[in-house]
């Protein structure tokens, strides 16, 4: 291969399309499962240039003939370039680790900053740290050890101002995992996890709830993509590149969460706009009939709903843990926390909103078999409803209208333009829409 990303496992990389689209050349993914076919690979130093990632960024540095600053100082290499043979080793984490500072506003000079992880990155978070003039750089792992506390003794330290998760923690397939209670410190400024499958993680989740800055990985891993495909190609690449692209990834890759009352038209509404958005379309509904092996009303009536909410929970955990979806809820997922949790990880929720009296009644749906059910319904879950959303709809007119509406409140939350009236399209006056990866 000419170009392309060497590991251990690759089956969840992004690294793909985002190259593609920075440099615009063929990019290959090249699995490569034990140590000895990485070995040979490199032996055989049959490509332009590669990227390297877990576990082989240390096992790379005997076969660079020149090493850069930043991968001396990291002790790791994620970027190769064949020079007629001989190996420049380069390492774009920092760069990319320093781009997410920057983006975000994220200061670390004169701050204390904890690091929790002991692999690569940690190493590239340290190096960083160090280079922004951090007042003191903390080193969190799971044993006590010459170079790093254990967890026990890091909840003492109250004086933590930027916390960096740097470990695979909480990452996908394992979503939900955390290692640390915020409310361990009090003088938390900002909180960064290098994980971006989910978007967010348990970690990033409660610093949202807190209202912190929460920041995940994936503008990190783009920044890095877009300086090793500069040495890739020896062209600049603008730093604008990084924001459109992840802005894209993001919406691509992202849920729209449909939530609301029953008889709404979260189902009818999701449909379309999974065509809109060109994702795959989710009923939680028909996913919950297929788990109960029957109607839902078999196992939900009024008065008894907790054997239905605990399989309804867990649909939520395992829908939410997937990306690119639109995903319509039953009308009660907002009822517990931990489901709002669960489909906020990878996902936009939108409440989808219709006057009482427009919302369907009977059917399939054993607690709203009366206008008076509903209206007592209504009562107690619209607090949930505001509560739970990043955007509302108001579905008082066609199917088709809701659904343009719902796709322009997605695409404005990932900073895309919304769309121009199809006369102004017709008369070539509108703007031109953001491309998607």
């Amino acid at each position: 291969m000419e170009y392309g990303l060497i590991g251990g496992r690759l089956g969840h990389s992004y690294s793909k399309p985002i190259h593609e689209e920075l440099g615009g050349y063929d990019y290959r993914l090249c699995p490569l499962p034990t140590p000895e076919e990485a070995h040979a690979f490199l032996r055989a130093r049959d490509f332009k240039a590669i990227n390297v990632t877990i576990p082989y960024k240390e096992l790379v540095l005997p076969y660079c003939d020149e090493i850069d600053d930043a991968a001396r100082a990291i002790g790791s290499v994620n970027t190769l370039v064949n020079k007629n043979g001989r190996l420049e080793g380069h390492n774009t984490d920092f760069a990319g680790f320093t781009w997410m500072l920057r983006k975000n506003g994220i200061c670390l000079k004169n701050k204390t900053v904890m690091l929790l992880g002991t692999g690569g990155t940690q190493k590239t978070a340290l190096a960083v740290a160090r280079a922004e003039g951090a007042a003191e750089v903390i080193l969190v792992s799971r044993r006590h050890s010459e170079k790093a506390i254990s967890y026990e003794e890091a909840a003492a330290r109250r004086d933590v101002q930027v916390l960096v998760n740097t470990s695979p923690v909480g990452m996908y397939p394992e979503n939900g995992a955390c290692l640390v209670d915020l409310e361990h410190y009090p003088n938390l400024e900002a909180v960064l996890d290098v994980i971006y499958n989910p978007f967010r993680t348990e970690l990033l989740l409660r610093a949202e709830a807190r209202g912190l800055p929460a920041v995940n990985g994936m503008g990190m891993l783009v920044a890095q993509a877009k300086y090793a495909a500069e040495y890739f190609t020896g062209k600049q690449i603008p730093d604008a590149e990084i924001g459109r692209i992840d802005k894209a990834l993001r919406r691509r890759l992202s849920n729209l969460v449909l939530i609301g009352m029953p008889g709404c038209g979260k189902t009818s509404i999701g449909k379309r706009c999974a065509q809109l958005l060109g994702k795959r379309f989710v009923d939680m509904d028909d996913v919950l009939v297929e788990r109960i092996g029957g109607p839902i009303s078999g196992i939900l009536s009024p008065g008894s709903e907790k054997p239905f909410r605990d399989l309804e929970s867990a649909a939520a955990r395992d829908l939410g843990k997937e990306n690119g979806q639109v995903i319509a809820t039953g009308g009660g997922v907002v009822l517990r926390e931990e489901n709002i949790r669960a489909l906020r990880q990878n996902g936009v929720i939108v409440y989808l909103s219709r006057p009482l009296k427009a919302l369907a009644l009977g059917g399939g749906r054993p607690l709203s078999q009366s206008a008076e059910a509903v209206a007592r319904l209504y009562e107690t879950r619209a607090p949930l409803y505001a509560a739970a959303c990043e955007a509302r709809v108001e579905n008082t007119g066609t199917a088709d209208e809701a659904a343009r509406a719902v796709k322009e409140k997605f695409d404005e939350i990932f900073g895309f333009e919304r769309a121009e009236p199809e006369s102004a399209r017709r008369a070539g006056t509108g703007a031109v829409r953001h491309a998607d990866v």
